[in-house]
Formats: C-alpha cells, structure tokens, sequence
C-alpha cells in the first residue's frame, strides 16, 4: 500500500506492484535482494531513515481524507456541473474494488457521472491505450494509479494537454509537477501504519524477544516509510526486544528463501515482519518447512490468505490495514475540489487499523467496507478463539 523514483520501466512496474500492497487475495511486487538471504545489514539506508509524520514523495505534508469536505452550495455546483469521471486502475483486485466503490459513492453524492472504469493487467502499454481510448469520451477527471511511473508520463500526456483533472492513488508518473499535471495523490497513512505493526507485535511477545525484519529494500516511499516506522517504533517503544536480523528483498518471490536462512541463522527468532502479505505468505511458507511453530509474523495489507491463516490457528498475529474504501472517496472529494477551483491538498491520507483474530469481521468492513470473502468467512467460523 513504496516511495518514489526508481529507474526504468521494469523497476517502475515492481513499485507499482508492491505499492498498492493494497490487494487482497492477491501478489505484489517484485525483484531480487542484493544481500544473501538472512544477512543482517548495519546502517541501514531505509530501516535507519528517522520518519516521524507521513510525507509524500517530494515532502508534502499530509492532509487527512475526513478534512475534504463541501458546503451545501459546493455540492449544489457539482450536480449542476454535468462533469465526467474515469477511474483507470491499474489491475483488478478486492482492494482496487473498495477503492473504486469508495469514489464511486462520493462521485454520486456529487453528481459527477462515472463514464469508464478500466482495469490495466498490470500492464503499462494496456494502461496507455485506455488512457487514449477515454480521452474520446472527453473526461473532466480521471481517478488511476500509474503502472509505470517511466511511461506513465508520456501515457497521460493527453489528459494534461486536454485540461482533465488527475487524482493519482499513491505513484504518479515522473516529471510530473502537482498544480501543472496533477491534483494530487491520496495513499495510507504510512508511517502510522508501521507503528502500529511494531506495537501489536511488541505488545504479542510481551516487550521482549528477538525480531527479524524483512523490508522493501528499494527507494519508494510507501514502503520506506512504513518499514522505517516499523524499526522506529520497535527500538523507541520495546527497548528490551532485540531487533537480530534485517534483510531487504526486491522480489516477493525470494521471501521463502529469505525466510528459511534468517530462521536457519536464528533459531530463537519470536517474531517477523514483512513490508506486506505478499512476502509474508513466504515467511509462513518456510515456517511451515522448518516445523517453526512459535515464530509471529505481523505484516501490512489485507490479504485473504494471511487471514486464513491468522484464524486458523497460522502464525499471523495481525495486520495492519489502510482505509481502501476511504481512500476512493477522498480521491473523489479531491476531484471535486479541482473542479470547483477550489485548493485540494497535495497530498492526503486514509487512516489505518490493525485486525487481528478479534475483530477480522470489522476489520473486512472498515478497510474493503465488505463482508467476510467465503474463506475468511469460513476460517472465522472454525476459530474457537475468535471473538
């Protein structure tokens, strides 16, 4: 649900899949680690970074989505506007739907008419063409979050050309400049979102233990900053917790392996934390390997399967969730501040819970504003210490 400029297409589109963690059910990113797996690193460029609020890309101080708001007569000049939105994802996924019901609501209490809504396939040449393709339909806003930050520039050159307003959800294409070629971006509160990891996993282990870290090891802000809070937080809070392993990974693929060699070098690991699910279902994988039964992993992003696992008496002690639901909505709400004329923050954020085996039904609710998919449903159903 990482931060900013990474070079070439191909590392654009592993950011973009890791960023929006923000999926269900569903994979991430992807990439290879510099560092044999279960090395730990010592001044570490992304872990040892001091993060304090959530800031965008380029330092922008957040705005939270709940201050976005309109007066009876803003909203009046909506309705009358007759304006037309696009919503352009970049793939499809339970996360990417409560996104898009979210803007979808407030699009409608605004009047504004959603005329397209598109899904990439992850895929930047797809992304480009049905940006081209809306342009036909003459939009006023398009909500979408870029595949590639490298092509994306060159993809959305039309919408800027045109005068359509964009609201990105967390990347936007390189070069580009808020208030020129963009609105602006909305994503989670990021560093709240590794506080509140390293706290529901100090609080598990009872304020003692040995923890690994397994992190996004690649610059993107999502991810450094909710990796590095993670860290802080743990060190500042739990001083009695050693923190024996760090090992950062660019593709969710080598989270096994990865694993497997920090379990093999600390077998006394109590607990582990990955940057999101994806990776995380590796660490549970080579738990399952070493017949590990003790070790705890906290991760962020909702996923379906980790919450299986949680429920189903797995090693997931909790994760940590943004507000999807929440997050369309206020990139709506922007879109109507840009409309109006009106000054829209540069950059705003969703606020972040983390759901445990206690309140997984609300947690579905808060973040996808959904019920329980059939498999957590299920496992919830099966769990005797669920409340």
């Amino acid at each position: 649900m990482p931060r900013r400029t990474l070079a070439g297409a191909a590392t654009g589109m592993c950011l973009i899949l890791a960023l929006a963690a923000c999926s269900t059910g569903a994979g991430d990113t992807a990439s290879t680690a510099d560092e044999s797996p279960g090395s730990t690193t010592s001044g570490n460029v992304i872990l040892d970074r001091e993060v304090n609020d959530t800031e965008g890309p380029n330092g922008e101080a957040a705005t939270p989505v709940a201050d976005l708001t309109f007066t009876d007569d803003e909203v009046a000049e909506l309705r009358a506007g007759d304006y037309k939105a696009a919503m352009l994802w970049h793939t499809s996924s339970a996360f990417v739907a409560a996104v898009q019901a979210g803007a979808q609501a407030e699009f409608e209490r605004l009047g504004i008419d959603v005329i397209a809504t598109a899904d990439a396939k992850f895929d930047a040449g797809t992304q480009a063409d049905q940006v081209q393709t809306t342009m036909v339909r003459k939009p006023d806003v398009i909500l979408s979050l870029p595949v590639d930050p490298t092509t994306a520039a060159t993809a959305f050159r039309a919408a800027v050309d045109n005068g359509t307003e964009l609201i990105f959800l967390s990347n936007v294409p390189e070069g580009f400049t808020r208030g020129e070629h963009y609105t602006s971006i909305v994503t989670d509160d990021l560093v709240e979102m590794g506080r509140q990891a390293a706290v529901a996993l100090g609080d598990a282990l009872g304020g003692t233990g040995e923890v690994g870290i397994m992190y996004y090891e690649a610059e993107y802000y999502v991810t450094n900053q909710r990796d590095a809070a993670f860290k802080q937080t743990l060190l500042a809070e739990f001083p009695d917790i050693e923190i024996v392993a760090e090992q950062g990974f660019t593709d969710p693929n080598t989270a096994e392996s990865i694993a497997s060699a920090m379990l093999t070098q600390n077998p006394g690991l109590d607990g582990l934390y990955t940057s999101w699910a994806e990776p995380a279902q590796g660490a549970l994988a080579a738990l399952r390997t070493a017949g590990n039964t003790t070790t705890k992993i906290v991760t962020l992003d909702l996923d379906d399967t980790v919450a299986v696992d949680m429920l189903g008496g797995g090693q997931t002690l909790a994760i940590v969730a943004d507000e999807a639901w929440n997050l369309g909505k206020g990139m709506a709400a922007a879109a109507g501040y840009a409309l109006l004329g009106k000054e829209a923050p540069a950059f705003a954020i969703t606020g972040v819970l983390t759901v445990t085996k206690e309140n997984v039904e609300q947690g579905y609710r808060d973040s996808l504003n959904s019920d329980l998919p059939p498999a957590v449903a299920d496992a919830l159903s099966n769990c005797e210490e669920c409340g």
